[in-house]
């Protein structure tokens, strides 16, 4: 009797599970969860997570990076900091110069390079900073030589240092100059360092006259005719009796009680403040100049426009290399090994352009020039925006033009308000136009903001080099790499 036709079929025998998996089953999780296999990917997803992943892993390589090389030179410097000082002694005192730079915006960039990448360092040593910012091209120019014009003065006798009611340590003159030789002063880019040298050279040429800027600048716009009142059209005047004349409407006195506003007296300007005479013997500029603290040349470039954007993206993913270098500046400053300014012959200076002869006898000592100080991150200029280069002087020109010639009717409205000539409009009483004298004010506001942008271009234009005297040559010093310890005793013998 054959048994397959009463035998059934019967499912295989499932694997055995494991405990987790047979856990999970009670837990409510759908089987095909459980039973689901990984797979790869599709195409897109792993072209995706690719670069993303590379690209992340990038940038948490570099600001790892970046921290380590910030801590090596934190942990060089952090022993100064640990020091014992003195009661009556102060730390040393560093100034900082950061110019704003052409095109942008923000005056605060180089300021904040400083901030990221040189103060760390310094903090770790227990160093103080000072920092001066320009807000304006020619800011730090303006600074530098007024800070050395009142030191002048005082040198000579013309001013008294400032003396408080109860002497400080370090509070003295002669302490304050000790201590800014004993800081030095960094100075952020290019764009600063000739605006630095150019206050360098102006505070120890110009004489030690007090000078008001905006006193000056409104006595030279006195005569310029902006304000003055149209002459009145001829027109036939009928006689009287005596053969006198019948005065025309517009030489008319007022009737009315004198006012505040009236041009008559505002046409007459204010008596000019006596100036302070100084002695021909003591303004002359000095035949040499005292030494000037050390200073430190950190390189920066500003990525701005459309044009530049693969160069932040650039700079973006390798923050590590501007770390070394404002840790490396930083740590310069902090060991101190300074050497003379190098600046070219006084031959090569006084050379015009373009004296050279090319059929004239080879002088190989000027042919062929090496880069001084003077050429300092001459390279960073190269990134200057174009359209600011070629259009910062007339856009300045454009404006004043065009506030110049709606001054006119803004001038003439003030006018027939304030003598009463017409009645204000609705939209003037409810907001009511400048007056002849907010209008003054605006113009020498706008004016002094002009000529001061004008005089900083000419200071930071690429194709101006940078300011120099002879009286600078063995006085400025600049700050170099610390000798390897390998070789320090060579070359500190």
């Amino acid at each position: 009797m054959s048994s397959n036709g009463g035998e059934s079929a019967l499912p295989p025998p499932k694997p055995p599970q494991s405990g987790v998996r047979t856990v999970l089953q009670y837990t409510g999780i759908p089987p095909s969860w459980l039973d689901k296999r990984p797979s790869l990917p599709s195409r897109n997803w792993l072209i995706f997570l690719s670069v993303t992943s590379a690209v992340t892993g990038y940038y948490i390589y570099d600001r790892q990076q970046s921290k380590k090389i910030r801590q090596e030179y934190v942990d060089k410097v952090k022993d100064l900091a640990v020091q014992p000082m003195g009661s009556m002694e102060l730390p040393r005192l560093v100034t900082v110069y950061g110019a704003k730079w052409p095109g942008d915006q923000d005056y605060d960039r180089s300021m904040r390079y400083f901030r990221k990448y040189v103060k760390p360092i310094l903090v770790a040593a227990a160093v103080d900073y000072d920092m001066v910012k320009g807000r304006r091209h020619g800011d730090i120019a303006r600074h530098v030589a007024d800070k050395i014009r009142k030191e002048r003065r005082i040198l000579v006798g013309l001013d008294q240092p400032f003396a408080g009611p109860m002497p400080l340590p370090g509070s003295s003159f002669e302490e304050k100059r000790q201590r800014e030789l004993d800081g030095g002063v960094i100075v952020i880019g290019r764009h600063t360092f000739k605006e630095f040298m150019a206050g360098l050279k102006r505070g120890w040429t110009e004489g030690l006259e007090l000078i008001d800027r905006e006193e000056q600048l409104s006595r030279a716009l006195e005569n310029d005719g902006k304000f003055d009142e149209p002459e009145p059209e001829p027109t036939a005047e009928t006689s009287l009796g005596d053969d006198e004349p019948i005065p025309t409407p517009s030489r008319i006195p007022s009737s009315k009680p004198f006012s505040i506003l009236a041009t008559q007296a505002l046409r007459t300007p204010p008596p000019p403040k006596p100036t302070e005479s100084v002695p021909a013997n003591l303004n002359t500029p000095p035949a040499e100049i005292p030494p000037q603290p050390p200073t430190l040349l950190v390189s920066f470039t500003n990525y701005i426009g459309f044009t530049q954007i693969p160069l932040m993206i650039w700079d973006f993913f390798n923050e590590r290399y501007k770390v070394r270098e404002g840790a490396e500046a930083a740590y310069k400053l902090i060991e101190g090994n300074t050497r003379s300014f190098n600046a070219p012959s006084a031959e090569v200076l006084s050379l015009p352009e373009g004296d050279l002869d090319p059929q004239g006898p080879q002088k190989p000592y000027l042919a062929e020039l090496t880069p001084t100080d003077l050429d300092f991150d001459r390279e960073a200029e190269s990134y200057y925006k174009k359209s600011v280069v070629r259009e910062f002087a007339s856009e300045i020109e454009t404006a004043r033009k065009e506030y110049y010639s709606s001054l006119a009717k803004k001038l003439e409205t003030a006018r027939a308000l304030a003598r009463g000539t017409r009645e204000p409009t609705k939209e003037e009483k409810e907001n009511p136009p400048p007056s002849e004298v907010e209008l003054r004010a605006e113009r020498l506001k706008k004016e002094l903001r002009w000529t001061s942008d004008e005089e900083g271009w000419d200071i930071v234009r690429p194709d101006k080099n940078v300011e120099w005297d002879e009286r600078f040559r063995n006085k400025i010093r600049v700050y170099v790499d610390p000798p390897h310890e390998s070789n320090g005793s060579e070359s500190t013998a």
